[in-house]
């Protein structure tokens, strides 16, 4: 029996599925605290999408290379160093993204 992990990571295409952010949903959203963490989310995600191309850019060949297996991790990879950089403050849209879903939501 083929275990399902090992044949997502055998498809490329699948491997980036796993790699791209979620939108977050800004439907729970019912105080300040929960709206800034959506809106962290949101920026980590815009983030993420940003440096996609940068490092889609470098080859992964050659005698120290990871070839697949960098490829299949590399998404995963660019989600937590977007993760990182919102969380140490991002690049400043979060204040607007949490402005707007507290206006939203109704939420002052």
């Amino acid at each position: 029996m083929a275990d399902p992990l090992l044949s997502t990571l055998a498809d490329p295409a699948a491997v980036q599925r796993l790699g791209k952010a979620q939108t977050p949903n800004i439907s729970g959203v019912d105080t300040r605290a929960k709206a800034a963490e959506v809106a962290e989310e949101f920026e980590a995600m815009f983030i993420q999408e940003m440096l996609a191309p940068v490092f889609n850019q470098i080859e992964t060949d050659g005698p120290f290379g990871g070839g697949q297996a960098e490829a299949a991790f590399r998404p995963m990879l660019l989600e937590e160093y977007a993760r990182n950089i919102a969380e140490a403050g991002g690049i400043g849209i979060a204040d607007s993204v949490m402005t707007e879903i507290l206006r939203m939501q109704g939420l002052k």
